[in-house]
């Protein structure tokens, strides 16, 4: 039986943009899910002072005060676990997880990533994008796996590079199309639209052939 609410528990390391996409989405949308908690690896991160200002528990964990990195996933784990989540939400989380972490959440981990993919895995996807000359770049809404950004794609958004462009406007673009997928992808699990079984995603209990195109909001 599903939970009345979606429990719901993000992890950053940064401003949290996203973090406050999820929270200005929540409050306004008629769905039943609840941010429980915001974790950061960064004790001057700004999106824990946007959990706060929302009224929502904010908790630093250092990673530095760790000898691995599987002793702190576990530590992160003991604290999320508190919230019992039905999902955690990688919003700017600028470590890489452990497959100990990965299977514990396994299809209720999702992460964003500023690219179209599978192109552009890893970092600086926007000056990449702009060498490879590719025309369409985007963002990717993804089950995260045990593969540096290689789970299964849910949903990606389109932007259009211009000749104009360089990294930082091309950062700028993508990321106010980010703030329209990541919201549209947590009410689709908070109205029990979306699952992952055995690697393979199901949306409105069928088969998804192919992530699903959002379409852009314009300027």
């Amino acid at each position: 039986m599903c939970k009345a609410t979606l429990s719901i528990v993000v992890l950053i390391s940064g401003s949290g943009s996203n973090l406050q996409a999820l929270i200005d989405d929540l409050s306004k949308q008629p769905i039943k899910a609840e941010i429980k908690a915001v974790i950061s690896n960064k004790a001057d991160a700004f999106g824990l002072q946007r959990a706060e200002n929302a009224g929502i528990p904010g908790i630093f964990i250092d990673h530095n005060e760790f000898p691995d990195r599987t002793s702190f996933d576990q530590a992160m784990i003991s604290k999320i676990d508190a919230y019992n989540p039905d999902l955690v939400v990688l919003a700017g989380f600028m470590r890489i997880l452990s497959n100990d972490f990965v299977n514990h959440y396994s299809g209720r981990l999702i992460n964003i990533h500023p690219s179209l993919l599978p192109h552009f895995k890893g970092l600086n996807t926007h000056q990449r994008a702009l060498d490879a000359k590719h025309k369409r770049h985007g963002a990717s809404v993804h089950f995260v796996s045990n593969e540096l950004d290689g789970g299964p794609v849910i949903a990606q958004i389109e932007v259009t590079v211009k000749a104009n462009d360089n990294a930082e406007s091309l950062r700028l673009k993508v990321i106010k199309q980010e703030h329209i997928i990541y919201p549209q992808v947590v009410r689709w699990f908070a109205e029990h639209r979306l699952s992952l079984q055995d690697q393979v995603i199901y949306f409105d209990q069928q088969l998804m052939q192919q992530p699903v195109v959002l379409k852009p909001e314009t300027a």
